[in-house]
Parts: C-alpha cells; structure tokens; sequence
C-alpha cells in the first residue's frame, strides 16, 4: 500500500498548492468583498491550523479514506464490490453519494450541540476568503475522517474515486470559500452544477437564519432538493457580516484561542433548532 499512499499523497499535495495559488491571486485581482481583518494575521492562524490537521491525520490515520478504499477492495467489502456495474458508473455515483454524505454530516454539525461547538470554530472567521476553507478544529477534521472511512466501506468505494472525491472536496472548499468576483450571470448559471463563493457565503452570514442555509460543499443539489437553499443573503454580499455573533474580535480568535473553543466558548443561537427564533434575516430563496 506505501506505492499508492505515496503517489495519493503527492496528488493531493500538488492539486491543494496549486488550486490554493489560483483562488489567492484571483483575489487579489478581483476580490468580491473588502476585507475587514488583518489579512495577515487571519492567514496565519487558518493555515496554522490545516497544516496542524494535515499532520495530524496523517499521524493518526495515516492511510485514512484511501487507505479504507484499498483494504475494502481486497476484501471486496461495500455495495459497488457485490455490483457488476461498469467503473465509470461506480466512480461517479462513489463521488455523488461521499458527497451527499458530507452534506449530511454538515447539517448535524448544526443540529446536535456538542458537533456544532466543534464546527463553529469554523464560523468564527470574520472575513471569508480561500483560508477559511481550511479552517477547522482537529476534533471535527478527526471525526469527518472516520464518517468518510465509514461511508467507503460501505458503499465499496474504489481508491480512485476516493482520491477524486478528496481532490475536489478540498478544492470546491477553497475555491466557495473564496472572496473572488464572478459576474452575476455566470454565478447564477454554474450554482447549478457547483457551490460557487456567492452561494456558500451565505452560510458564513452573522444572522442564524441564513448560517442555517446553503450547507453545500461541492455539488448544490443537496440544498435545493432537501429545502436548505437561500439564493441571496438579505443585507446583500458587499455588506453582509461573516461569522458569528459572539466572537467578533479577530484579534482574539488566536489559533490556541481557536483549539479549546469548543470547550469553553459560548455557542449562541446558531444551532438549527433556533430557526423559528431567527425569522429576522430570511434572505432570498429561489
């Protein structure tokens, strides 16, 4: 298995440096929004942390998803083994179902308390730019790992159409999370077939209401089929706020602040149970 980890390591590497080098420079020359935080300072805390989780999963679980996929073949363990169905088949509904999957385990991490205190580490960024989509307490990072090694298994995944699902996972939430401009029309069109910025950003809203929105990260269809669509923030994406109500200082929010969090930190009225409460910002839905 050390041939493949290797060569499934370097893939990964390469497509998070250069997918992450493409999103930064397409906002510095057409940002969406003007930055409300030292831009340094949020960058190093948020790439702090993913390469503290990198490291961490790869000391943990080093053959993570992958790794499942390879040792679930062998043993020809999950649905798609018990299947002669043709690769292209298996691949692309392996990709769509680990995605409807994520899409789940993001809505409980709303809905059950003890997940959202984990995940609102995530929300408490004040600015939305591709460092956010990297930025995630090693506790939820761990716990996602183990649900997609669950998720592999049983659905018989092969290790290709993993390495596809982690590739684009990591990329579509680097390039959602991103502040970059694409013209109104283009956005409208491609939020059919992908998160894009506009869509997701939603989701990093101050107001609970629309937080509870739009949990996509890949494909969009989750939402609209499953009635957690809102098209448009209700203050409107130059001037909405980003982040959570209770944590509106950066300067506080340091990467050892960002780690005991959940342990200590004030979850708010964010959970999806307070929707009813939170009728005040209803946005737009389509």
């Amino acid at each position: 298995m050390a041939p493949e980890m290797n060569v499934e390591l370097l893939i990964r590497i390469s497509a998070f440096i250069g997918i992450f080098a493409i999103m930064a420079a397409w906002e510095r020359l057409a940002p969406r929004r003007q930055w409300s935080a030292v831009k340094a300072t949020r960058w190093v805390t948020n790439l702090a942390m993913a390469g503290f989780n990198t490291l961490l999963i790869r000391v943990l679980l080093a053959s993570g998803a992958f790794g499942a996929a390879v040792v679930a073949g062998q043993g020809e363990v999950g649905l798609f083994h018990q299947l002669d169905w043709p690769w292209w088949v298996e691949l692309n509904l392996a990709v769509i179902l680990l995605d409807l999957v994520v899409y789940v385990q993001h809505v409980l991490m709303h809905a059950i308390p003890i997940l959202w205190r984990l995940h609102m580490v995530h929300h408490t960024d004040v600015d939305f730019d591709v460092t956010t989509g990297v930025r995630f307490h090693p506790l939820e990072i761990i716990l996602s790992m183990f649900i997609k090694i669950g998720a592999v298994i049983l659905i018989g995944a092969s290790p290709s159409a993993v390495l596809m699902f982690e590739v684009l996972l990591n990329a579509t939430s680097m390039f959602n999370h991103s502040n970059v401009r694409i013209p109104q029309q283009w956005d409208r069109r491609l939020r059919w077939i992908l998160v894009t910025p506009d869509m997701h950003r939603v989701h990093h809203s101050v107001i609970p209401r629309e937080t509870n929105r739009n949990f996509g990260f890949n494909l969009p269809w989750w939402d609209r089929v499953l009635g957690t669509y809102l098209r448009d923030p209700s203050q409107g994406h130059e001037h909405m706020a980003i982040g959570l109500e209770q944590y509106r200082d950066p300067t506080r929010l340091t990467w050892v602040t960002l780690i005991a969090l959940p342990f200590s930190g004030k979850p708010g009225n964010y959970p999806t149970w307070h929707d009813e409460e939170n009728e005040r910002g209803t946005g737009t839905k389509e």
